[in-house]
């Protein structure tokens, strides 16, 4: 039997974008390697290397023997240290690794950080090829700069000497990541006088970036290849084109100065206060909703006309939607005052796209339309998928024709501070992981989309563009709102894992199949640990089985796809310190910034119903300090389920939110309105829990009317069944099923007035309380 062929492969993605590796020992269970690799490494960058032990095999892929994950802020500077890691503590075979952590000369690299994001220094490449000799055909030549944004360049090489395209190729990398330009030369028949034949050979000459002095023009190869390098800034904020940074942008900061002449004016009515309310008395009142397609749109109509009639509207700064309710919400901010106006022509419009035939929907020259736009989108540089064509479908759903509006658009709705601020809430996820191990929350304002829990934002209109570390390469036109809707609102992005939660209230028993095998081990000797360090660990990959297994469970039928623009950030070696990165600090590779990092070409985003079925999370950003939130619940499951788990979920991430406490009783039988709070906790806000359950309605046709005989038939509505008119996969509603939502929505605001009031008079008090 022959012994292992092993060899050992090397990764530092934050120091080069290439694997290194050792050379194979063949036919030995003792290999001794003795070689010696340089990784040039950024101290402020977390950087771990991956170690990894293989055997080789010819026919059948390499066997994985080993992998250990380690740290290299655990070195001691200018010491050499030999440290021995084991697959566990049992094993008796280990890896003898010597590592010795050096200053490195020259001057120091200007960085860019928030803390959690760090911008590396940036160089341009600018590459000119000029044939000398004419050529009698066509000739093609391939530029690589591995790790760069533009990756790999063809340049064709014309008949009349002249190369196409004529303008400099530019290659935008790293500079301290090792940087090659590999260059493929045109291949060439040559003459051997030794065998009497022509052979084609091809030149591939490989330049080191670095060595280039920075500015001036170096002639390459054969074929005069003129390169010159440029170092772009990125020492401060400035010299970005995206913004990263925990604080609200300018323009919402903007925003809410004006907004709260109008919080103020409204609540000094509402309560007939004497005095003028001061800046830092007005509480912050925020609308969240929960999804659940045509029935929370419709919802959102009637509670919308509820707080209009209260003349509460106004008091309110933020409105934050998802699925269903996104429709509305872009409905309406078509109009830059729709909030100051009655709503009777919005909810007129919405009933007449609700209850129109749908039929029209797949008709050819619908079908045509749709293959018409898709090409188009692909042509302006958009990966497209099939939730793009839910979004034009559901374009056809809401309105009578191509609909222009684009999300900065809605920006002219805000410019006085005239309306609350609309913010719409998806999440971002990850092939091969379910929706509860990876999944970031995204957040769209009219101003900004960004992650929270990074701190990266870029401007709406710039959103979908090619951004490199930090900088904007490629300017998209901006997507239509509809596109966005497909995003929000698709119901095409489940799994199996999510379906077979419907039904199990666990995944768990799946887990030993979707998740990624790590365990934390001791190096020997054990270094001294500071709390930023990562503790080294051992990854052992999914076998066959398991991969095959993890892919069926974890595979969508299809999500959105957009460039992505946190493409070339790393982070801070302090990245687990830092508090607003903890806050959302809750996927599987939270603690493996390599696999973390490792961005993917386009993010992959679905409606955040996926994981828990409410559009609260931006609200909850410390920095909007929130006091009031309204939360209208219009799903058509359980309507504590939802509640139930972003209360479980806050308390996991430390994130204030009062506690929920309803009875069996309350469960089974809900009442239209409850009032959670928790005074004793810091930055806890009011919550205003509002289903959308027909409980007093069945009487009563508007508060304190109670209904005749002939009336009972308007208060019945059946919310729940299977056979419910108002399922969420309903895309049709009779214009009496309309009215009928309508006014229920309506009357549960309107009937429950009181404890609305109460909650933003003790929001007041609170605001008081803190000048105090």
């Amino acid at each position: 039997v022959s012994q292992a062929d092993c060899y050992v492969s090397l990764w530092l993605p934050t120091a080069t974008c290439e694997r290194s590796r050792t050379k194979t020992v063949r036919n030995s269970n003792n290999p001794v390697w003795n070689e010696t690799f340089y990784f040039r490494i950024q101290s402020q960058v977390k950087n771990v290397l991956e170690l990894t032990v293989y055997d080789e095999d010819f026919a059948t892929p390499d066997d994985h023997l080993l992998c250990t994950l380690f740290d290299v802020a655990k070195l001691p500077i200018e010491r050499t240290v030999i440290l021995y890691f084991k697959p566990s503590p049992e094993a008796k075979e280990e890896l003898e690794v010597e590592f010795k952590l050096e200053a490195a000369p020259g001057p120091d690299e200007a960085i860019a950080t928030n803390g959690v994001l760090v911008c590396r220094e940036l160089c341009c490449l600018e590459v000119e090829v000029a044939e000398k000799m004419q050529q009698k055909s066509k000739k093609e030549l391939s530029l690589t700069v591995k790790g760069s944004f533009e990756g790999t360049q063809d340049i064709t090489l014309g008949p009349n000497g002249v190369a196409t395209p004529s303008c400099p190729t530019k290659f935008h990398y790293i500079k301290y990541a090792e940087p090659t330009l590999d260059v493929m030369l045109p291949k060439k028949r040559r003459y051997h006088p030794w065998t009497c034949k022509y052979r084609t050979e091809t030149g591939s000459p490989v330049v080191m970036l670095n060595s280039l002095p920075m500015g001036r023009k170096t002639t390459i190869a054969e074929v005069s290849i003129t390169s010159q390098a440029h170092r772009n800034n990125c020492s401060c904020q400035q010299d970005l084109d995206m913004r990263f940074g925990f604080s609200l942008c300018s323009e919402e900061m903007t925003f809410l100065g004006k907004r709260k002449k109008y919080v103020a004016s409204a609540l000094k009515n509402v309560f007939h206060l004497q005095q003028d309310l001061q800046d830092c008395e007005v509480p912050v009142v925020a609308i969240i909703t929960t999804g659940g397609g045509l029935k929370s749109m419709t919802g959102l109509y009637g509670s919308l006309m509820g707080l209009k009639k209260l003349n509460l509207l106004d008091c309110v700064t933020y409105i934050s939607g998802l699925s269903g309710t996104t429709w509305t919400m872009a409905n309406l901010y078509r109009d830059a005052y729709w909030s100051q106006k009655d709503l009777d022509s919005h909810i007129g419009e919405a009933q007449k796209q609700a209850t129109k035939c749908k039929m029209g929907c797949f008709s050819m020259d619908r079908m045509k339309y749709y293959n018409k736009q898709l090409c188009q989108r692909k042509e302006e540089g958009y990966r497209t998928s099939f939730i793009d064509l839910w979004g034009l479908m559901i374009e056809y759903l809401l309105n009578d024709g191509k609909d222009p509006h684009r999300l900065s658009d809605q920006q002219e709705a805000l410019c006085d501070g005239q309306n609350p601020l609309p913010i719409y809430v998806s999440v971002s996820v990850r092939d091969n992981y379910s929706t509860n191990d990876f999944k970031e929350w995204v957040e769209f304002t009219p101003y900004e989309v960004g992650l929270l829990k990074y701190g990266a934002f870029v401007r709406t209109e710039n959103f979908g563009s090619e951004f490199f570390m930090g900088r904007l390469l490629k300017k998209l036109p901006e997507s239509r709102i509809c596109y966005l809707q497909g995003m929000w609102s698709s119901i095409f992005s489940v799994n199996l894992l999510q379906i077979w939660g419907l039904s199990h209230s666990s995944e768990d028993f799946w887990k030993r199949w979707t998740q990624d095998r790590i365990e934390e081990v001791d190096e020997d000797p054990m270094l001294p640990t500071r709390p930023h360090e990562l503790r080294t660990r051992m990854y052992t990959p999914p076998g066959p089985l398991s991969s095959a297994l993890r892919g069926a469970l974890t595979d969508r039928f299809s999500v959105a796809q957009h460039h992505n623009f946190m493409k070339g950030y790393q982070l801070h070696n302090n990245y687990l310190e830092n508090e607003h990165f903890c806050t959302w600090k809750d996927t599987v590779l939270d603690s493996r910034p390599n696999q973390l990092m490792e961005n993917p070409d386009h993010l992959g985003m679905i409606d955040a119903g996926f994981f828990i079925n409410t559009s609260s999370p931006p609200l909850l950003r410390p920095q909007r300090e929130v006091d009031v939130i309204i939360y209208l619940s219009y799903t058509t499951g359980s309507h504590t389920s939802s509640l139930d788990k972003a209360c479980k979920y806050y308390s996991e991430q430390k994130i204030p939110f009062p506690k929920i406490s309803l009875t069996d009783e309350d469960k089974k039988n809900l009442k239209e309105c409850y009032i959670f709070q928790d005074s004793d906790l810091p930055g806890c806000p009011i919550v205003i829990f509002l289903p959308l359950v027909n409980d007093t309605f069945r009487e009563y046709k508007a508060p304190g009317v109670k209904r005749c005989c002939s009336e009972m038939e308007g208060g019945q509505l059946d919310l729940t069944s299977h056979c419910s008119p108002y399922c969420m996969f309903a895309v049709r509603y009779t214009d009496e099923n309309y009215r009928r939502l309508l006014n229920l929505s309506e009357y549960n605001i309107l009937n429950n007035s009181e404890m609305i009031m109460q909650a933003l008079q003790t929001a007041m008090q609170r605001r008081r309380q803190k000048m105090c």
